[in-house]
């Protein structure tokens, strides 16, 4: 275990003030799919426990995996649906990095249901413990949270309870940031983006709860910006990636997606939200689902790579035709 007690070096200015580390447990995974309950451990600049917060959300809807996060359809009757405990939650929030495991997923549940509720969630960045923990190379055999807490010595009591998983993770994070500022880590923050439109449509409701919503959709406010580089075409084996290569990612990854994503951009890749006959690679953790990217690369013959090749060759990206080579950020 890694000892936190003190910090040789001065703490890193550029570090933030406080953290909010939150866990959600939700009904599924889709976009669809609602919060049922709320964990939030609020920490200082270096990652003492101030406060925590717990809640039962109302989905309005059918509770889902109840073998998994233990809520019944009973127990969630008398829940407060979710605007009604949103602004207790902003607070909590408020002007702190938000912290979680896989926190893409986090993030995305939350911000689906501020949107719901006519409201923004008042996070600006967030912070991915999968993310750190690879920043720091700490020797873990997976990237679960019990993984994590194990590697630390943190005792997890209830796993997939809201409260109990959010403080496994504090408790997880505190020495994940010492190290990390020991050893002058840059923290893997990155920007929250609200969702800013809003569409409804019908929906087929499920068993139990009547939905008083539509299915919705939604797109973040800001895109990124184009590839300046041309797609050189499909990733061939034993060569490196080029600069302008069209890559999409399909199903869980590791590493925090969109960590992934930008990863790809800063070495010049497209990211691509759709396989094609354009698309030069597709990144995936299981090839053998029937997802509809990979039945379309497999139909494509489009190139698929797991997770570990890709970012192993995002190491060396090669430029694009007529580019001066560059040193490696890695």
């Amino acid at each position: 275990m890694l000892d936190d007690r003190q910090t040789a070096a001065p703490w890193p200015t550029a570090y933030p003030q406080g953290y909010a580390v939150v866990d959600v447990e939700t009904t599924g995974l889709a976009r669809d799919d609602r919060i049922v309950s709320a964990a939030v451990y609020r920490l200082d600049a270096q990652g003492n426990v101030e406060d925590h917060w717990y809640t039962l959300v109302n989905p309005e809807r059918d509770p889902g995996p109840v073998w998994i996060h233990g809520l019944t359809s009973d127990v969630l009757e008398g829940a407060p649906l979710f605007p009604e405990v949103a602004a207790q939650l902003s607070e909590r929030l408020a002007d702190r990095v938000l912290v979680a495991h896989n926190a893409a997923f986090d993030w995305s549940m939350l911000a689906r249901e501020y949107a719901r509720a006519s409201a923004v969630a008042p996070v600006t960045q967030r912070l991915c413990t999968i993310a750190l923990s690879k920043e720091l190379r700490l020797p873990l055999p997976n990237h679960k949270l019990e993984s994590l807490a194990a590697h630390f010595g943190v005792v997890q009591q209830r796993a997939h309870h809201a409260l109990d998983d959010a403080r496994v993770l504090a408790e997880a994070f505190r020495p994940s940031l010492h190290a990390a500022a020991r050893g002058g880590v840059r923290l893997p923050l990155l920007e929250c983006r609200p969702l800013t439109e809003w569409s409804d449509s019908p929906v087929t409701p499920r068993i139990g709860y009547q939905p008083s919503y539509g299915h919705s959709s939604w797109r973040p406010s800001r895109k990124r910006p184009a590839c300046p580089y041309p797609n050189p075409g499909r990733y061939e084996k034993d060569k490196p990636l080029m600069q302008g290569m069209r890559v999409a990612f399909s199903g869980d990854t590791s590493v925090d997606r969109e960590l992934l994503e930008d990863r790809a951009v800063e070495a010049g890749l497209h990211v691509a939200t759709s396989v094609s006959r354009l698309t030069s690679l597709l990144v995936t953790n299981d090839p053998d689902s029937s997802t509809s990217k990979t039945v379309k690369a497999k139909s494509f013959g489009t190139p698929i790579l797991d997770e570990g090749a890709f970012t192993h060759l995002l190491r060396d990206v090669a430029p694009a035709p007529g580019q001066a080579v560059t040193p490696s950020s890695e």
